[in-house]
């Protein structure tokens, strides 16, 4: 971790991944660099998946929240929800939830069995395209072995760049959205049941990366604007929307400047959401000396922001 220098623009990071889904750092790890960063704040929201309890610590386990105080950092427990079956992007960041309550755990676990599902078809339809990728190489991918339930399709665009199918990570995400050979449609959550779910189990809840979402998306078998989607889901008690977001170096395909749409999210929707959020969807990428990588509060919010903020103030 020595190689890793980077001085966040944000001391508050409200969306970053660790191995428990697709990224390339432990938790631990995680935890360690945003110490060494100065974060005051930091947030493991992986993908579909519980978030760690414990990280490991000189072979014992010690709790996540309590090891990451005594480095100075307040680590916030979240998880990163897919949403919508039929619009691309749709994921929703819930903090603060009861992850042990009983329809947040039935929804994981039917999320990881449709993952189980539309995946294995995506591996045979890279396979008959020629790109050749089994799924044993995704299950243990970076050397860490992972169960079916665990699958994750950033994995799978991983090792579609490192085979050097495509340059990067985020080129054979948007090859697979424009291939319709590779076009697998998984089951996913409707958002307004998920915003239910989480509200239920005392969580708050955040539309993260809005501006990956198409121009034009389907909603109840009719087609509406992006914004038409968001007003939606804020009319079906969305809590938060994130600005601050890394679309330099992600799949965003439209022709606006990352700080272009940061400006017009919080102008947009600051008198909608009780949130304006922002964070860099870390996933460790330097690891594999990335030409692009995210860091840690590249992008994100001001701690005094969050410490002034009705419904973020109450996570630590």
């Amino acid at each position: 971790m020595s190689d890793y220098n980077f001085k966040p623009n944000y001391l508050c990071d409200m969306h970053c991944h660790t191995t428990r889904s697709d990224g390339l750092c432990t938790p631990k790890e995680l935890i360690d660099l945003a110490a060494k960063s100065g974060m005051k704040v930091l947030t493991i929201s992986d993908h579909d998946m519980l978030p760690p309890k414990t990280v490991e610590v000189d072979g014992k386990e010690v709790d996540s929240v309590e090891y990451a105080k005594n480095k100075g950092v307040h680590l916030l427990k979240a998880c990163e929800f897919s949403c919508d079956t039929d619009v691309d992007d749709v994921h929703m960041v819930a903090y603060g939830c009861d992850f042990e309550d009983k329809k947040i755990k039935e929804v994981m676990e039917d999320i990881a069995n449709s993952k189980i599902e539309s995946y294995k078809d995506f591996l045979n339809r890279l396979n008959e395209c020629g790109y050749e990728i089994s799924l044993d190489e995704v299950l243990n991918y970076g050397g860490q072995q992972r169960s079916e339930k665990e699958l994750q399709k950033k994995l799978i665009f991983n090792l579609m760049a490192d085979k050097g199918y495509t340059k990067t990570w985020s080129d054979a995400k948007k090859l697979s959205k424009k291939d319709e050979r590779l076009n697998v449609r998984r089951r996913k959550p409707n958002p307004v049941d998920i915003i239910k779910i989480v509200h239920d189990a005392g969580g708050i809840i955040v539309l993260a990366h809005p501006y990956l979402i198409a121009d034009k998306v389907v909603l109840d078998g009719k087609e509406v604007s992006r914004s038409e989607y968001i007003e939606n889901l804020i009319k079906n008690g969305l809590d938060g929307i994130e600005a601050s977001y890394t679309y330099d170096k992600t799949s965003y395909t439209g022709n606006m400047k990352k700080e272009d749409i940061i400006n017009e999210v919080r102008n947009t929707y600051k008198d909608k959401v009780k949130i304006i959020s922002g964070g860099s969807d870390f996933h460790g990428d330097h690891k594999k000396d990335s030409e692009n990588p995210r860091f840690i509060g590249e992008c994100g919010i001001d701690y005094d922001y969050f410490i002034n903020n009705e419904l973020l103030k109450k996570l630590i």
